[in-house]
This record gives structure tokens, C-alpha cells and sequence, in this order.
């Protein structure tokens, strides 16, 4: 049967994005930076001789305070999550939803996948769904991707039923407008957008799609969970994303508030999308930006963690410092774009309150685990108090070793992830942090950064 070739007329509200004067910025953070050091300084002049301590006993004494002051911030942000996570997964548990099987589009947006595609595609095909089907859209592949996808254009057997495969190739424009092409493209009321190198579980829209039974629900994000393992930089990604990504989306699901539907698996109403205006490509945080402009809108977003996506994972410390430091300059870019509702939260006290974690997380949590743990290092060594980052160190490793208990159990994952959590935080999470604080500097600084693009090596399917 010959193709049918068709021309697409894209919808993109923002394909011109909003003008940044970076000149202006950095001016404005200088001096911004200058002033609060000016207050600091003139402050601890005029506090400084009121004490009785001498220089030492002062440096010590401020030194523990600080450390206290971030274990109750620590103790406080942990317990918050895991109980909210803890009445998620509870309320999840015991709520039976009814089933709801809408017309559904899976939209894959693929770049140079000639390695994954198939399997991306074997799996969809596994969907224990009624009704749906597939859209490829090749962003302008250097590689066989495009040949690889039309191999598998048509109708195939599904588990339910006949699933219709359409491939679209376009010009290279980057993933948001690839993404808009599909949802575009498709007649469907609902879409699932997802990456091209990650695999679903079968259940997947058969769970997902109940909550939109809620007509305010726009939005679901998925359960993404790391395929390829087996080795310790993987195993602590994987280990990661149960404990440090998924439990905090649980305790967000609960407040139907989740603030980053993930790339590897969103679920979308379509008319959501629409008063979002769709992906936005003047990020390098697609996925936070259209979260954010979706509760802008005031709909509702869930979190489903039986809608699960298998994604590869960096193999390198190389590739995933160079993930991670994207992640960040790219919600960082999704905050200053959406950051008059952290000024004003009349506007709409959901996103603004979601924009506030956001800046706790990505921002003020990095800055004090590093400066906690290099400070009180060097406080210990100075002060021959080396004992006591032992004692400092077990504590948070225990805090780590209970929060991934709970997490392997609540999402049933296996339990030879737990011994990793014992070093996660010490170890792993610093390095991560180190590198959220390089990108927020260079953010700052107006720095160019390009996207990259992870080589995949291909992982069997799931």
C-alpha cells in the first residue's frame, strides 16, 4: 500500500520566543548580588562586637547552628514528602477508579534512533489498551531512523486490537515542534507524548486514562523508571529516580499538583495542551514549561505510578553530569519565564506555589547541601572534630536508607537498590548538586549552552 503524504500546518503560538536581554540581566544580578553582600557585611559589623566568644568559639558556634538549622530543614523536607507520598500511594491503594478507554494518540518524537525506535514501537504495540494508535515523527534524523519507522508504518496487531502506525517526517526543529506536529496531526482527544528511546509498560494507558474520568484533569505524569542497570552509576540513577524523583511526584499527586510532567511519559487532555498553546522550544525544559503553563490554566495534573516509561540511562559520569546540567539550566529558563507568579500569587496561588518549590529545589536545596557538607568539613578539621562527620554522615545515610525502603516497597522495585542509599546522598546527590550550582551560575551569567544528545547503545525491550 503506497503512503499517503501529507502537509502539516503547525499551530505554534511561540515560534518566536519571548526576547531576553541578556545584557540587562546580568547588570541587574550584579546588582542585586552586591547589595545583599553590602546588607551581609554591614550587618556582622555591627553584630560582631556584641559577642563574647572569641574568633574561633564564634566560627565554631555559627557553624553548628547553621548545621542544625539544615538537619531540621532536612528532617522537615524528607518526613513532608514521604508522609504526603505515604497518603498518595494510601488514597491510590484503596480508590477504585473506574476504567476509561477514550481514543488515545501516541505521539513518538524520534532524532538519530535508529537503535531504540523498533523496540519503542515493539512495545506500544504491547499496550493492554482498546483504542489507540501510534505517530512517529522523524525530527529530521541523520541516521536510518526514518527507514527504521517506515519499516513499521501500518496496521498491526495489538493486544486488544489493530493499531494503526503513521510515521511523519519534517525538518530538524527541535523535540517541542516535533511533539506539536503529532499532537497536531492527530483527531484524537487525547495524546500521549512520550521519548523515542523509552519503552511502556503494558498497563500503562489503561491506568493512566482513569483519572481523566475527572473533566478537570488535564494532565497525567508517569512512572519513569531507569531500564538499563547492573552497574553502579546506573543502579544509583535508578535508585534516584524511585527515591529522589518519584516519591516527591507522589506527595505532588496528592495535592494534584505535580510540577514537571515527564518527557518519557505525559498523558495529555488535548484541550489542555490547546489553552497551554502547546510545547514551547525556547527552553531547554520543555516538559517543566508546558507543566507549568497547564495549572497556569488551572487544570489539574495526577500522577499514575503504574504508567510506567523504561528509559535509557547516561552510562558515563560524563553524559549524565551533561544531562543533568541541561535539566537544570532548562527549568531555571521555565521559572524566569513563568516568574510573575512567583512575584504575585493572586494571579494563581497553585502555580505560584509550585513555582516556589521548583526555586527551593533546584536553587536553594543545592546550594545549602553544598555548602553543609564542604562547611562542616572543614570546620571538623580545623577544630578536631573529625569524630563527628561520621556521626554526621551516618545520620543522613540512615535518613536515605529508610526514605528508599519505603520507596523500593511502595513501587515493588528491587530490593538490591536499598545498600546504595547508603552512599546516595553522601556521594551521588553532591556530585549532582555541584553540578545544578555550575548550571545556575552560567544560567545567570547568560551563558550559551547547546542541547546535546545522548548516544544511545540500544536496551533489549522490557
Amino acid at each position: 500500500m503506497k503512503n499517503e503524504k501529507l502537509k502539516i500546518i503547525l499551530d505554534n503560538r511561540e515560534l518566536e520566543p519571548p526576547k531576553r536581554d541578556v545584557k540587562k540581566e546580568k547588570v541587574r544580578t550584579m546588582i542585586i548580588s552586591g547589595v545583599l553582600s553590602v546588607i551581609l557585611l554591614i550587618i556582622i559589623l555591627i553584630t560582631l562586637p556584641m559577642t563574647v566568644l572569641p574568633w574561633s568559639g564564634l566560627f565554631v558556634y555559627a557553624s553548628i547552628v547553621s548545621l542544625v538549622l539544615f538537619l531540621f530543614l532536612l528532617l522537615v523536607r524528607y518526613f513532608t514528602i514521604i508522609w504526603m507520598a505515604y497518603f498518595y500511594m494510601t488514597k491510590y491503594t484503596v480508590e477504585n477508579k473506574p476504567i476509561y478507554t477514550p481514543f488515545v494518540s501516541i505521539i513518538v518524537p524520534v532524532y538519530n534512533e535508529e537503535k531504540v525506535v523498533k523496540n519503542s514501537i515493539n512495545s506500544l504495540l504491547k499496550l493492554d489498551y482498546p483504542n489507540y494508535e501510534i505517530i512517529v515523527v522523524n525530527d529530521g534524523s541523520k541516521d536510518n531512523t526514518a527507514k527504521v519507522a517506515e519499516e513499521m508504518v501500518g496496521l498491526h496487531k495489538g493486544k486488544n486490537s489493530y493499531v494503526k502506525v503513521s510515521l511523519i517526517n519534517k525538518p530538524n526543529g527541535g523535540k517541542s515542534k516535533a511533539l506539536n506536529a503529532g499532537i497536531q496531526y492527530s483527531e484524537a482527544d487525547f495524546v500521549l507524548c512520550m521519548d523515542g528511546d523509552s519503552t511502556l509498560s503494558p498497563q500503562t494507558l489503561k491506568m493512566g486514562m482513569r483519572h481523566f474520568v475527572d473533566p478537570e484533569v488535564g494532565a497525567v505524569a508517569g512512572n519513569v523508571k531507569v531500564e538499563n542497570r547492573k552497574k553502579p552509576l546506573l543502579d544509583l540513577q535508578a535508585l534516584e529516580y524511585v527515591e529522589g524523583l518519584n516519591m516527591a511526584r507522589s506527595a505532588q499527586g496528592f495535592l494534584k499538583m505535580v510540577n514537571i510532567i515527564p518527557g518519557p511519559i505525559g498523558i495529555f487532555r488535548k484541550r489542555a495542551l490547546h489553552d497551554a498553546g502547546y510545547y514551547s522550544s525556547d527552553t531547554f525544559a520543555e516538559d517543566a514549561d508546558l507543566t507549568l503553563k497547564i495549572l497556569a490554566q488551572g487544570w489539574k495534573i495526577e500522577y499514575e505510578p503504574e504508567a510506567q516509561a523504561w528509559t535509557e540511562a547516561p552510562s558515563k559520569l560524563f553524559q549524565l553530569l551533561k544531562q543533568r546540567y541541561r535539566w537544570t539550566r532548562g527549568i531555571l529558563q521555565a521559572i524566569r519565564k513563568h516568574k510573575r507568579y512567583l512575584i504575585n500569587p493572586t494571579k494563581n496561588f497553585n502555580n505560584s506555589l509550585v513555582l516556589w518549590s521548583m526555586v527551593f529545589e533546584a536553587l536553594i536545596w543545592p546550594t545549602m547541601n553544598i555548602f553543609a557538607n564542604l562547611w562542616f568539613i572543614i570546620v571538623a578539621l580545623l577544630y578536631g572534630m573529625t569524630s563527628l562527620i561520621v556521626f554526621w554522615w551516618f545520620g543522613i545515610a540512615i535518613l536515605d536508607f529508610m526514605s528508599a525502603l519505603f520507596c523500593v516497597a511502595a513501587e515493588r522495585e528491587e530490593a538490591r537498590l536499598i545498600p546504595y542509599s547508603l552512599i546516595y546522598r553522601i556521594f551521588f546527590v553532591l556530585m549532582i548538586d555541584i553540578t545544578k550550582g555550575m548550571a545556575t551560575i552560567e544560567e545567570f551569567l547568560g551563558l550559551k549552552m547547546s542541547w546535546g544528545k545522548l548516544e544511545r547503545i540500544g536496551t533489549p525491550n522490557k
